[in-house]
C-alpha cells in the first residue's frame, strides 16, 4: 500500500487520515457512541466522531514513539444500534437523574440497565473478536461505562491484568442513582465482576465519595489509589514527576490495560467533558505516565479513552486533545509490545 504520511488527510479518510482497513491494521479503534447514565453534562456519545475528525490534523511522526501509523490504525464504523440504545437510555434516565435517583421497581430503570447491558455485550464481543485476530484494541467512548466490555475481553485474554485508571473520579460507586451500569460504577463493576483483573491503579482521583474511600482502604490488596491532592503535595514538596510515575507503575502486573477518562486531565484540556473537576494532570504528565509503563518493561495490551465531548457550538478542542492523547497511547502501547 502506497501512503504519504505528509499528505493532507481528506474529510472522508480513516482515523489519522490513514488508508488501512480493520483487517489490515494492527490497531483497531472501537467507537462506542453511548452515554445513557451521564449524571451532569452530556455529549460523550459524540466523542468518537469528534476524535475521528480531529485525528486527521495530527502529524503522524511522533518524536517520542516514532511512526505508530506504520503498523496500521483503523477505526470501525459507528454502530447504529449502540447509538439508538444510547438515545433511548438517555431519554429514560434523565427523569430518574433529575429526581435524585430511582425508586424501587422503576420500569424505566430496568430498561436503562438492559440497554447498558446490551451495549456492554456488544463492546465485549467486538473487542474479543479483534483480540482473537491479534489486534491491539483501543476503545473510544462514550461515557466511562463503555469500558466494561472492553476490560472484560482483555482480562479474559490476559488473566492477572492490571488496569491503570486515569480519572477525576474513583468510579467505585455501587449502582449510582440506581443504575447498575452507571458511568460512576465502572470500576466497582470491574472489581466485583472481573476476577481476571488483578490490580486497579488509579491516578488523578480528586472527587470521591466516603463509601468509595472505604472500599479503597479495605481492598488495598487490589486497589491502589493515588489521590490527586496527595500527588500535588508531593510535587510541591519537590518530588520529580517521573519518580511518582515509577511508584504508580510498580503496583502494576506485567500486562497493563489503560482506561483513561479524559476528565483525569486538567479541565482546561477537556472543558466540555461531562463532569470536569479542578486539578488533574497536564497533557505531558499523562503522556509520561503512559511512557513510564512502557519504560518499565510492562506490556500495554489494550486501552480506552472515554468521556470526550465536543463543545455544543462545534468547538473541537476536546477532540483535538483526545486525538493526540490517543495517538500517544497507541504509540507507547506498540512500543511496549516490541520490547
Amino acid at each position: 500500500m502506497t501512503f504519504d504520511p505528509n499528505a493532507a488527510a481528506g474529510p472522508d479518510s480513516g482515523i489519522y487520515g490513514l488508508p488501512h482497513s480493520p483487517d489490515q491494521a494492527k490497531v483497531v479503534v472501537v467507537p462506542v457512541p453511548f452515554e445513557a447514565t451521564c449524571s451532569y453534562g452530556g455529549g460523550a456519545a459524540d466523542g468518537p466522531a469528534a476524535v475521528l475528525r480531529a485525528s486527521r490534523q495530527v502529524d503522524l511522526f511522533d518524536v517520542e514513539t516514532g511512526r505508530p501509523y506504520e503498523d496500521g490504525i483503523a477505526m470501525l464504523p459507528e454502530p447504529g444500534d449502540v447509538r439508538a440504545w444510547s438515545d433511548e437510555g438517555r431519554q429514560l434516565a434523565q427523569p430518574i437523574i433529575a429526581a435524585g435517583g430511582a425508586k424501587p421497581g422503576d420500569r424505566n430503570l430496568e430498561r436503562v440497565d438492559s440497554l447498558c447491558a446490551w451495549m456492554n455485550a456488544w463492546v465485549y464481543a467486538t473487542c474479543a473478536n479483534r483480540l482473537g485476530e491479534g489486534k491491539l484494541v483501543a476503545t473510544v467512548g462514550g461515557d466511562h461505562s463503555c469500558s466494561f466490555g472492553a476490560i472484560r475481553a482483555h482480562a479474559e485474554k490476559f488473566p492477572g491484568l492490571g488496569v491503570l485508571h486515569l480519572d477525576a473520579h474513583a468510579d467505585l460507586r455501587d449502582a449510582y442513582e440506581g443504575f447498575t451500569w452507571s458511568h460512576a460504577s465502572i470500576m466497582f463493576n470491574v472489581v466485583q465482576q472481573l476476577p481476571g483483573v488483578a490490580k486497579l491503579v488509579q491516578v488523578g482521583i480528586r472527587d470521591v465519595g466516603e463509601a468509595e474511600a472505604e472500599l479503597i482502604d479495605t481492598r488495598d490488596d487490589r486497589i491502589h489509589t493515588f489521590y490527586d491532592a496527595e500527588v500535588a503535595r508531593q510535587r510541591l514538596d519537590g518530588t520529580p514527576w517521573n519518580r511518582l510515575v515509577d511508584r504508580m507503575v510498580e503496583k502494576l502486573p506485567p500486562h497493563v490495560y489503560l482506561s483513561f477518562d479524559i476528565d483525569g486531565l486538567d479541565p482546561t484540556l477537556c472543558p466540555h467533558t461531562g463532569t470536569p473537576v479542578p486539578g488533574g494532570l497536564s497533557f505531558h504528565e499523562a503522556v509520561s505516565l503512559v511512557a513510564g509503563v512502557a519504560r518499565s518493561g510492562r506490556k500495554i495490551v489494550g486501552l480506552d479513552l472515554m468521556e470526550v465531548a465536543p463543545g455544543p457550538d462545534g468547538d473541537e478542542w476536546d477532540g483535538n486533545v483526545a486525538a493526540r492523547l490517543l495517538y500517544k497511547m497507541i504509540g507507547y502501547a506498540l512500543k511496549s509490545q516490541r520490547g
